[in-house]
């Protein structure tokens, strides 16, 4: 049987509950804050128990990304790195439902794979998603990075001084910690693709040149404590959304004043 009507029925649950969330009459912020907690948890069930295509829950992605644009005043081009990045100079406290799906469908794959049950191994049992993305070739993948990782040793990645943090290796893990390793490296994967995107943006991924500027990390502590406003300007100042005469002009709400400078001139 498949589940292909699960998936129907998933993305309709996502849009009565995003617009629900909408209608009720409280601030932006906390109604990120009911998506986050509530209607996401709700969703990543059937999406996690049934087999449902990760194209499908990019479709469900792309609706939660306009609603989360919309409450936290935001215009609608703001890129998702900005919103689910852990690599960006500001980092928010929002999850992607598509990243979550991802590693739960990776971690079931290899809770099977490592079970001591005689019968699931012989078995064998597959995750199905779809042909964009498939679980098997996703822990493949990192399970071979972290084989590399070993090989190549611990390096200094940030200012910390040598010897402050402690490495995991592959080769000495066992069980759950094997597992979460492996999630914890397709966690990376997709930030690192989340990074090339945002190098390959010329405005908004601005920040990826900044060398010396510190990251700063929003918890939900200080966005209960900000005004909306002040939110929405952080986040617009930071990928360069600011309504700037530079901007206005990009986006055709003004005209651009050096080519009328430039035509008197040459009268």
């Amino acid at each position: 049987m498949k589940d292909t009507k699960r998936g129907v029925e998933t993305v309709e649950l996502a849009t009565e509950g995003l617009l629900a969330i909408n209608r009720c009459g409280l601030q932006g912020k906390l109604k990120v804050w009911c998506l986050q907690f509530m209607l996401i948890p709700k969703l990543l069930w059937p999406l996690l128990v049934f087999e449902i295509c990760s194209t499908t829950v990019e479709a469900i992605e792309a609706k939660i990304n306009k609603f989360t644009r919309r409450w936290l005043g935001v215009p609608p081009g703001l890129t998702d790195v900005a919103m689910y990045c852990r690599k960006a100079n500001l980092r928010l406290p929002l999850k992607s439902i598509l990243e979550e799906y991802k590693c739960g469908k990776a971690r079931l794959l290899s809770m099977l794979e490592d079970s001591e049950d005689p019968i699931v191994k012989t078995v064998q049992p597959t995750i199905k998603t779809c042909r964009k993305w498939k679980a098997v070739e996703a822990v493949d993948e990192a399970k071979e990075c972290l084989k590399i990782k070993e090989v190549i040793g611990q390096t200094q990645t940030d200012r910390k001084g040598l010897g402050s943090s402690t490495a995991k290796w592959w080769s000495k893990a066992e069980g759950k910690e094997k597992r979460d390793m492996v999630i914890n490296e397709i966690w990376l994967n997709e930030d690192s693709r989340r990074v090339q995107k945002a190098v390959q943006q010329p405005q908004q991924g601005q920040w990826a040149n900044w060398d010396n500027a510190l990251q700063k990390s929003l918890t939900w502590n200080e966005i209960w404590h900000m005004a909306p406003l002040r939110i929405s300007f952080l986040i617009r100042s930071v990928y360069d959304l600011l309504p700037s005469n530079t901007n206005l002009v990009r986006w055709g709400k003004k005209e651009d004043q050096r080519v009328d400078i430039h035509n008197r001139g040459r009268r």
